[in-house]
């Protein structure tokens, strides 16, 4: 899969851009400020329908316009894909495929497979466990549309239980044969999901340390962890045993939406006991991980961006990295970065066709 051309109006910063891309390998380089990152941006947007980096939806509208276009021509299965995003203030955003509108967002999801690597990864280490529950329902919703389904059905469920522990407490009253509808649906969905992210961690975590042996020459063992309510019951027993707690903090406290992903170097922390450059490359071990089990599960070279690839790493890691696209079967590769010569320079080591686009 190939992005051949996109085009931007009144994105981000902005007027109206457009670029003609290389099949293999293509670096935006400016200073900082700019808009290299915003390019990157435009591409993951492409993919998955909002921003990487802002959220707000409207946020990502030029400063003084009234609506955004992204516009990207793809070339997969030997055939020409045309997909738009547009989004009119105080209107609903739109995403197209071949002059088609979705009816639904989560149709789109796994259509054009993207992995990003970004010094805003390492929201990833630093935030807390719904970044990472984020990360890992972001790698099975591109390859599992079903998952994608559960999981939206879970949380309305959820909320729907929470505003119901919210009328309980304000009304100072309580039905449990309303709660136990909620309790059965949850149960069912949870365990879905509880299982298809066990399954996924099991075939991940072996791909991700192999990735990381490779950037860090094998110098410290790496983990991941998942946390589960449910690997110590099954919901519905968990649901019931929590019900005076979840009265008390008016929401629900046990479930999926409370899982974590632990990511340690020698059995602590990384957070704590790794240095910048150790996370760094745990973070990006993690996304070329994301990118080997998306691939095996779709057929598909994701496209990969690495935005501002040089933050934290030295010289001689990033040609590391970059030779793996050489080395391996990689498809497309976007780069930003403030220094064209140094890009350059990485880019020259391997054998594939470049283009530098200078803003």
């Amino acid at each position: 899969m190939i992005l051949k051309s996109l085009s931007l109006l009144n994105y981000k910063n902005f007027d109206s851009k457009s670029f003609i891309f290389n099949d293999k390998i293509n670096c935006i380089v400016g200073n900082n400020g700019i808009g290299k990152t915003n390019v990157l941006d435009a591409i993951y947007h492409l993919s998955f329908g909002k921003s990487y980096f802002n959220p707000v939806a409207t946020q990502n509208i030029k400063h003084g316009e009234d609506f955004f276009v992204i516009n990207g021509d793809y070339e997969k299965d030997e055939k020409i894909e045309k997909v738009a995003i547009s989004l009119k203030r105080g209107q609903k955003k739109m995403i197209k495929r071949n002059g088609k509108a979705y009816e639904k967002f989560s149709e789109h999801i796994g259509f054009l497979p993207l992995v990003i690597i970004s010094p805003a990864d390492r929201d990833l280490i630093i935030e807390g466990s719904d970044t990472r529950r984020k990360f890992i329902d972001s790698v099975i919703s591109q390859s599992d549309k079903s998952y994608l389904s559960n999981l939206i059905n879970y949380n309305k469920i959820l909320a729907q239980r929470n505003a119901l522990l919210k009328y309980f407490a304000l009304n100072h009253t309580f039905n449990n044969d309303t709660l136990e509808v909620y309790n059965t649906q949850l149960t069912e969905y949870g365990k879905i999901i509880f299982e298809k992210r066990d399954a996924f961690l099991k075939t991940f975590i072996p791909i991700f340390k192999s990735r990381y042996e490779v950037i860090s020459n094998n110098n410290e063992a790496v983990d991941l962890v998942y946390q589960s309510h449910l690997f110590d019951d099954d919901l519905s027993t968990l649901l019931k045993a929590s019900i005076n707690k979840d009265k008390a903090l008016q929401y629900t406290s046990v479930g999926v939406h409370k899982d974590d992903l632990l990511f340690n170097i020698e059995e602590h922390p990384i957070k704590k006991f790794g240095s910048q450059g150790q996370q760094k490359s745990f973070l990006i071990a993690l996304k070329l991980a994301q990118f080997d089990f998306i691939k095996a599960q779709s057929g598909v070279n994701p496209i990969l961006l690495l935005d501002d690839i040089f933050d934290k790493l030295d010289e001689q890691r990033v040609a590391q990295i970059i030779k793996l696209v050489d080395d391996e079967n990689f498809g497309q590769l976007f780069i930003s970065d403030t220094h064209a010569e140094r890009t350059e320079d990485a880019v020259k080591q391997v054998h594939q066709s470049y283009e530098i686009f200078r803003l």
